[in-house]
């Protein structure tokens, strides 16, 4: 099933603890599309956190799988086996490694989105120059989506026009200084936010105020 934009809201949460992650989902209701997790999370506590979130919201594993075809593959099966709703992978690795992620995503109904540019400033030294490559890339093997930077508004814009319908998830807003209404005035369908929700005095708030910038 895929992850449709309603709040537009994705949360990133990335911490370690097992009772802190899910306190923060709950304390979340259903404000948010999906909650994406990482491999700190993951890593401390098991592949099955994914299921746990899964019972409250959407859960999208950030894992950024870059590796042969085959262990692609793998890593996707036991991701979507877990419960994740979609995976992001690597677009560098080349085609066929997005591939045989998109071939397990569509065997479980899931999605799979492409890193093109990064939120942080080294995604200028090697993926900017390389972005629109990626886009095509994303395009031209099946998945769902790509991840484009809220951090830089000008370069989302652009990627926007080169990814046509593909959906188009921007991180860095909040801590990393992306603004979350000129994310999607650029052209994102989600925006993912992390620490400003979850490390605020309220966390529900904190989410609603966002989901209010995102409606202006």
């Amino acid at each position: 099933m895929a992850i449709t934009p309603k709040s537009r809201l994705i949360l990133a949460l990335d911490v370690t603890d097992r009772k802190e992650a899910l306190h923060i989902v709950l304390s979340l209701g259903d404000i948010v599309d999906a909650v994406k997790v990482n491999y700190p999370l993951v890593l401390s506590c098991g592949l099955g956190i994914i299921g746990e979130i899964k019972k409250h919201t959407n859960v999208i594993a950030d894992f950024k799988v870059a590796d042969i075809p085959n262990t692609s593959r793998l890593i996707c099966e036991e991701t979507f086996k877990a419960g994740a709703d979609a995976v992001i992978c690597q677009g560098f690795t080349g085609r066929d490694s997005v591939e045989a992620c998109v071939a397990v995503a569509r065997g479980y109904g899931k999605e799979v989105y492409v890193v093109t540019e990064m939120s942080h400033p080294g995604a200028l030294d090697f993926l900017q120059p390389h972005a629109m490559e990626l886009v095509d890339l994303a395009k031209s093997a099946g998945a769902s989506g790509i991840i484009a930077p809220a951090t830089r508004p000008e370069r989302l814009s652009l990627i926007r026009k080169r990814a046509g319908d593909l959906k188009i998830i921007s991180p860095g807003v909040g801590a990393q200084g992306g603004d979350a209404a000129a994310a999607v005035r650029a052209g994102a369908d989600f925006v993912i936010v992390g620490r400003s929700i979850y490390n605020a005095k309220d966390p529900y708030q904190a989410a609603i105020d966002f989901t209010e910038q995102l409606r202006r």
